[in-house]
């Protein structure tokens, strides 16, 4: 990815990472204010996606995980599967 695409693309994931911590604050403060449990469930599980989509939207501006980097992956010899064989 060029440069100023990078750039762009960083801009809208830091402000869009803005707007999700300020939902996963409002969720937990929103905990105490409701007395079901489920709802109580409801908000804190979705306080934890947002922190883990959150971090992903920080790895990619990092380019800390392998799926983020630009530079090329390796590919792996055709032929050689690691997973489970067939039957």
């Amino acid at each position: 990815m060029k440069q100023s695409s990078m750039n762009t693309s960083i801009h809208h994931t830091q402000r869009l990472k803005v707007q999700m911590q300020e939902l996963i604050s409002h969720l937990r403060s929103d905990i105490g204010e409701v007395t079901e449990p489920k709802a109580q469930a409801l908000f804190e599980t979705s306080a934890e996606v947002l922190t883990g989509l959150a971090k992903a939207f920080a790895d990619y501006e990092n380019q800390s995980e392998g799926a983020w980097r630009t530079e090329p992956m390796v590919a792996r010899p055709k032929g050689k599967n690691t997973s489970a064989t067939r039957r």
